[in-house]
């Protein structure tokens, strides 16, 4: 975790008001994480420090692209990630993150580090079942795609008369009728 330095912040020694950090993400950041489901990184973190007499405010703000692998085929692309994340910083006897918006350090603190805080906001901003772009408008052609069609239950199929139910399961439905 030695590279994370870089996202380390003094807020001991900033004048109360507004102060902008700029961080751009890559795969180095993950790889100190040991995080590797992502394939290439370009993300943009631009952090708003809003330093007050008794407390903080950071609004973190990420925007740029993840290349990924699609849940269906494997394919890889790029999913855009914008998403916005605000944390309060607020001073006490302990150090407490229960909450997730608030985070309670010690008196003594004169530093923050704001890298895991990046790590979650990433994470997070990616959807939860990835689907490339390419399946949903019918452009993609793959060969998962076409053998997943191929082995998909035909319309035909899908609906059985009562002819094809074998006759025997009809005494077994007249148990659950003769109550």
């Amino acid at each position: 975790m030695k590279a994370l330095k870089a996202y380390i912040i003094p807020f001991i020694g900033l004048k109360v008001g507004e102060h902008h950090f700029h961080y751009q993400i890559d795969n180095k950041f993950f790889q100190d994480f040991e995080y590797n489901e992502f394939s290439a990184v370009n993300i943009k973190i631009d952090l708003k420090l809003e330093k007050k007499t008794t407390f903080l405010e950071l609004y973190f703000s990420a925007s740029g692209v993840i290349n990924v692998n699609c849940d269906i085929t494997n394919e890889p692309y790029d999913q855009d990630i914008n998403d916005k994340f605000k944390l309060v910083i607020k001073f006490g006897d302990e150090y407490n993150d229960d909450n997730e918006d608030i985070l309670i350090v010690t008196h003594s603190e004169y530093e923050i580090n704001v890298s895991q805080y990046i790590y979650e906001l990433i994470v997070l901003a990616v959807p939860v079942k990835r689907i490339h772009p390419g399946i949903e408008d019918g452009t993609l052609q793959s060969d998962i795609l076409s053998k997943l069609e191929e082995l998909s239950p035909s319309e035909d199929h899908k609906t059985k008369s009562s002819e094809d139910i074998d006759p025997r399961w009809n005494n077994l439905k007249k148990l659950l009728t003769d109550k």
